[in-house]
């Protein structure tokens, strides 16, 4: 049976001398003899269970979940259970990564259109950034609720049309009234909107919100702060979340 100096493992795994050193001392692979000079010589099993421990520390386990798991009657279910666990933590971490690298990116390409730079411009983009998912869910629960008014109007249309039933199209109306109440409020409470003159994130009036003209991420508005007047930038009030 072959026997393997520590240098002869190192190389065979890819790692240090001192790094097979280390694993020694800390009892997870030890030697299983010394030579009469004192030379550690390692096996075939010894040569197995080392790859086993790269492989286990390439996929992010710590030094001492691996010596754990290779003391255990059967590793090969605990490291079953401890790769699933890796692979959810990294896949979190990259999930983590990849938002940061689209905010990166939308900060970079709004910066373009940024006419006056500054610091707090950078600022305004990036508090904006982060509140998209937000606003993307709002814009969608009012989607959603859209959705069954917006067929019932059609319906009570054609009804109307078609047959001569209004009563329908007046069923329709005395809801549409309500809804249209309530989403105004509900939209309106949350939302905010970011000075480009102060930078302050300031909550106009609802009349004035409402009746103000806008884009689908600007509103013309007048800073409650400093009494600037023009677009300002819509954003998801993070205290109503």
């Amino acid at each position: 049976m072959s026997k393997y100096t520590t240098g002869e493992m190192a190389k065979l795994c890819g790692v240090s001398v001192r790094t097979v050193q280390y694993y020694d001392t800390r009892g997870i692979l030890t030697p299983s003899e010394l030579s009469e000079g004192g030379r550690r010589l390692y096996s075939e099993d010894d040569l197995k269970r080392m790859k086993i421990i790269c492989f286990l520390r390439d996929a992010g386990l710590s030094i001492n979940s691996i010596g754990e798991l290779l003391s255990e009657a059967d590793p090969g279910s605990v490291i079953s259970v401890l790769l699933e666990q890796q692979e959810q933590t990294l896949s979190g971490e990259i999930e983590e990564r990849q938002a940061k690298l689209e905010l990166l990116g939308g900060i970079r390409r709004a910066l373009k259109s940024v006419s006056n730079f500054s610091i707090e411009s950078i600022g305004d983009i990036a508090y904006q950034m982060e509140n998209k998912k937000e606003m993307r869910r709002l814009h969608a629960v009012l989607l959603l609720t859209g959705i069954p008014l917006s067929i019932l109007q059609w319906g009570s249309l054609i009804l109307w049309i078609a047959a001569g039933l209004w009563l329908p199209f007046v069923f329709y109306i005395l809801i549409a009234i309500p809804y249209a109440v309530w989403v105004t409020r509900y939209y309106f409470s949350r939302v905010a909107y970011i000075c480009p003159q102060c930078h302050e994130v300031f909550k106009p009036g609802l009349k004035e919100a409402f009746f103000a003209g806008h884009t689908p991420t600007l509103r013309k508005l007048s800073c409650t702060h400093c009494g600037y007047k023009g677009f300002c930038v819509e954003i998801f009030r993070k205290d109503e979340k």
